[in-house]
């Protein structure tokens, strides 16, 4: 076996010593196997989300489309023209009027 050593918040390290004093193991005994469990668990971080598929769009060709859906508004490096253009005119900026007396 190899040594080495972690750092852990007071809090956590006298819950594992009652935790191991409890179970009548040593506390590097349940590191070791609190970490081989952690790493043998399945990851669900690739999984796809529950939802995935649950909704119907009506579109039949968003695979083959989906960089026209996606950048359909945008062009490189902030250019405007074309179909990037915005939709809206932009908001023309208001100036306060001073008045004098």
């Amino acid at each position: 076996m190899k040594r080495t050593t972690i750092f852990v918040p007071e809090a956590l390290e006298r819950d594992l010593q009652l935790y191991a004093r409890r179970e009548q193991k040593s506390a590097a005994l349940v590191v070791r196997e609190a970490i081989a469990a952690y790493i043998a668990r399945p990851r669900s971080g690739s999984a796809l989300p529950s939802f995935t598929g649950a909704f119907d769009s009506g579109h039949t060709d968003t695979a083959e489309r989906h960089e026209e859906l996606l950048f359909e508004r945008l062009s490189p490096h902030g250019e405007t023209g074309g179909a990037a253009e915005p939709s809206r005119k932009p908001r023309r900026r208001r100036t306060p009027v001073r008045r004098r007396r």
